[in-house]
C-alpha cells in the first residue's frame, strides 16, 4: 500500500479538484496520510489568484527538496491553477527539477495517467493543455460526510480586468441538469445533508446549453430532492443575478438564505475599469431588492483596494457603500499585478504602503460592523445544522445558520449531523454563542 498527501491552496472549486484527485488516487490503491515524510506521492495543488498563493507554493517546493533527497522514491507532484499558465508551469519544471509532475486544470481527469508516466521518467513530465469541455464520472472522496461541493459551471466568461481565472479555469461550460441532478441525489442517498452549488460564476449556469434552463431552474428542481435539507450557491456575479433567480430562492424551502455578491469596489470609475460590468446604483438596487424579497438574508462580499488608477475619492466610495450595505461579512485584499491581466500594464499602480493604509481602514471598519451584526443577533431563533464539536472546547457543538453563521452551543460529538432550533444569547466577530430550544417551532430566516 502506497501512501499519499495533497496540499490544496485557494479557493472551493480547488477545494473540490483535490476531492477528485483523492478518488482518483485511491482507485489506484493510494491511502492518505498526513505526514508529508510517509508520502510515497505529494500532491500540490495551486491557485494563482493571489501573489501570496503563490509565494507559499514557491516556499514549499523549495523546502522539499530535502525530502526528495531523503526519499528519492518520492513522487512530486504540482498542478491547478498557477500550473495552468504555461511560463510558470515551465518555470517550475526549470527551477525545481526534483518535482515529477507539473499539469494545469485541464489535465485534473488524466491524473493517473500523468503520474504513470512520471513514475516511469527521468525528467519533470509536462502537461499543459487547455481546460476544455465537461468530464463525468470522475470519483471524489469528500472530507465531510455531511456537507458536499457539488460544480455546476466550470470556467468564466466576464474576463475582468484584474483576473487570471478565464485563462486558467478556460471559457464557461456548463455540466448537464441531468448530471448534477443525479449527483445530488446520490449525496442525499449517502447521507449527506447540505450541498453547495459551485462556480466561478453559478449565475451564468446553462447559457452554453442552449436549452432555456438556466440557474434559477437547476435551483428549484434541486430543491425538490429528497434528503437534502440545505442548498447553498457560489460564487454569484452582481451582474447576472436576476429577478427570477431572487424568485427561485425566495419560493424554495431548502435554498438558504445567505447572498455572496462580490461587489469589488464602490466606485463606479474603478468598476468600470475592471469591467465589471454594472454600476454602484445597480448594486445597491440589487442589495435593496434582495432585502426586502428575503427578509433577514445575509450578504457577504469581496471588496478590492490600490486597483491601479484608485484614488482615495475611489477607496472613500468604496467604504460608503459597506456603510450603506453594512455586509454581514466581507473578504477583503489588495490589488496583486497578475501576469497576463490587463490591469497589470495599466498606468496609476498604487503605492504598497498606501495600499496597506487603506486596507486596514477597511477592515477596521468592517470588523465593527461584522460585530454589530453579530451582537444584534441575540434573541433571535435560527435552524442549525450541528457541524461536530467545537477544537477548542469538547464540551460546544459547532454548527451554521441557514444564513451561514456559525453558532456555538452545548453538545456532543455524536450531534453532529443533527438540525435543531437555538436561540442567540451572543454574539463576537467570528462566531454566535446560542442554546438548544426543544420542541420549539422555529421563527428563523
Amino acid at each position: 500500500m502506497k501512501n499519499y498527501r495533497i496540499i490544496t491552496f485557494g479557493c472551493q472549486m480547488n477545494e473540490h479538484d483535490a476531492e477528485k484527485m483523492r478518488g482518483m488516487l485511491e482507485q489506484m490503491g493510494y491511502s492518505e496520510t498526513g505526514d508529508m515524510e510517509e508520502a510515497d506521492l505529494l500532491l500540490i495543488n495551486t491557485c494563482c489568484v493571489r501573489e501570496t498563493a503563490e509565494n507559499k507554493v514557491y516556499g514549499l517546493l523549495g523546502r522539499l527538496r530535502k525530502l526528495k533527497e531523503k526519499k528519492p522514491g518520492l513522487i512530486i507532484g504540482v498542478g491547478g491553477c498557477m500550473t495552468q499558465v504555461e511560463e510558470t508551469a515551465r518555470h517550475i519544471k526549470r527551477r525545481y527539477p526534483y518535482v515529477n509532475l507539473v499539469f494545469g486544470t485541464g489535465g485534473l481527469h488524466r491524473l493517473p495517467e500523468l503520474i504513470a508516466g512520471a513514475a516511469g521518467s527521468r525528467e519533470t513530465v509536462l502537461d499543459h493543455c487547455r481546460p476544455e469541455g465537461v468530464f463525468e464520472g470522475i470519483p471524489a472522496k469528500r472530507e465531510s460526510g455531511l456537507k458536499a461541493w457539488v460544480p455546476v459551471i466550470y470556467g468564466c466568461d466576464n474576463f475582468c480586468t484584474y483576473c487570471i481565472v478565464p485563462r486558467v479555469r478556460g471559457r464557461e461550460r456548463s455540466r448537464r441538469p441531468g448530471d448534477i441532478i443525479r449527483e445530488i441525489k446520490e449525496l442525499a442517498e449517502k447521507g449527506y445533508k447540505e450541498v453547495t452549488l459551485l462556480g466561478q460564476n453559478v449565475n451564468s449556469y446553462g447559457r452554453d446549453l442552449g436549452e432555456n434552463y438556466g440557474f434559477a431552474d437547476l435551483l428549484r428542481d434541486a430543491d425538490r430532492i429528497e434528503g437534502i435539507e440545505r442548498i447553498r450557491f457560489m460564487t454569484s456575479h452582481p451582474r447576472d443575478f436576476t429577478d427570477r433567480l431572487i424568485s427561485a430562492i425566495k419560493d424554495t424551502a431548502k435554498v438558504c438564505e445567505h447572498f455572496h455578491i462580490p461587489v469589488q469596489s464602490g466606485s463606479n470609475r474603478i468598476l468600470k475599469a475592471m469591467n465589471r460590468g454594472y454600476s454602484r446604483e445597480y448594486y445597491l438596487d440589487l442589495i435593496e431588492k434582495i432585502r426586502k424579497e428575503i427578509p433577514g438574508a445575509a450578504i457577504t462580499s469581496d471588496i478590492m483596494v490600490g486597483f491601479p488608477g484608485e484614488t482615495w475619492e475611489d477607496f472613500l466610495d468604496t467604504m460608503d457603500l459597506v456603510e450603506r450595505v453594512r455586509y454581514d461579512a466581507a473578504f477583503t485584499f489588495v490589488y496583486n499585478r497578475r501576469r497576463g491581466t490587463p490591469a497589470e500594464r495599466m498606468p496609476g499602480q498604487v503605492p504598497e504602503e498606501e495600499k496597506t493604509r487603506r486596507i486596514e481602514a477597511l477592515i477596521k471598519r468592517q470588523n465593527e460592523i461584522s460585530l454589530e451584526k453579530n451582537v444584534e443577533e441575540a434573541g433571535k431563533v435560527h435552524q442549525v445544522l450541528i457541524e461536530g464539536v467545537s477544537r477548542t472546547n469538547r464540551d460546544l457543538a459547532g454548527g451554521r445558520t441557514r444564513t451561514n453563521k456559525m453558532v456555538f452551543l452545548p453538545g456532543r460529538g455524536e450531534d453532529a449531523g443533527k438540525t435543531v432550533y437555538v436561540k442567540i444569547v451572543g454574539g463576537s466577530l467570528t462566531h454566535l454563542e446560542g442554546e438548544e430550544l426543544n420542541g420549539v417551532k422555529c421563527p428563523c430566516v
